[in-house]
């Protein structure tokens, strides 16, 4: 087993169509406007940012994000990761009950990170409920941010 490799999955239910989903969701460097454990993301062009996060663990990652796929009529996105933390995410969105939206976060990374690549066995289930937790506060926060814009707030 390699201690450095993490594999995610995520699925939220969304009360938003899927086209007003994938809009923001484009948007990668309005994610800290909604999405609490995500300090920044500064543009580099019209495909790529940087990104710092956080969740509940002392200390920040930061990652070039760069948009590999956008397809709005499969409803994914998927972008490469370097930096901190190097291999690739995606979401995928499909229509959901009432109107909403089925949202699947799909992460394959390699830590990169010296201090985290040093802890990687005993750290690793701290380091995955860590990624839960931000993973919970980014549906919470989703969700109220697309209420609020459906609200016209």
């Amino acid at each position: 087993m390699d201690w450095h490799h993490y594999r995610f999955r995520s699925r939220w239910q969304l009360p938003a169509p899927p086209a007003r989903v994938y809009d923001v969701l484009e948007q990668a460097e309005h994610y800290p406007r909604w999405w609490p454990q995500v300090r920044e993301a500064v543009p580099l062009d019209d495909r790529s940012c940087t990104a710092r996060f956080r969740s509940f663990l002392p200390y920040d990652l930061v990652v070039t994000v760069s948009s590999s796929r956008r397809d709005p009529e499969a409803g994914v996105l998927e972008a490469r990761l370097e930096g901190d933390l190097v291999g690739w995410a995606r979401w995928i969105l499909a229509p959901g009950v009432d109107g909403g939206t089925r949202l699947r976060y799909d992460q394959e990374v390699v830590v990169n990170r010296p201090l985290m690549r040093r802890l990687a066995l005993i750290g690793r289930p701290a380091f995955r409920v860590n990624h839960a937790a931000m993973m919970r506060a980014g549906r919470r926060g989703l969700t109220a941010y697309l209420a609020r814009d459906a609200e016209g707030v």
